[in-house]
């Protein structure tokens, strides 16, 4: 697989506190960015195919009963 250049814009705080965790790592700030997108790849990857599970559970009637919700928001009810 080849790679490609481009920039990326950030403030300065957020370079500084990437070029720390890079010295700390001994890595370099484009390995991190670039574990960073591979993370943020992966999570995407992740949430859609839960997403389109979700949607085809709706589709096919799988819900929670009242029982189970009432279980679900008295565990949060005093967070």
């Amino acid at each position: 697989m080849g790679t490609e250049a481009f920039s990326v814009r950030a403030d300065s705080k957020k370079v500084k506190q990437l070029d720390k965790i890079a010295k700390q790592q001994d890595r370099s700030r484009n390995y991190l960015v670039n574990q960073a997108i591979d993370q943020l790849l992966d999570l995407h990857v992740w949430q859609s195919k839960r997403v389109q599970e979700g949607i085809k559970a709706a589709d096919e009637g799988h819900f929670a009963s009242d029982v189970d919700m009432a279980k679900i928001f008295s565990k949060y009810e005093n967070a």
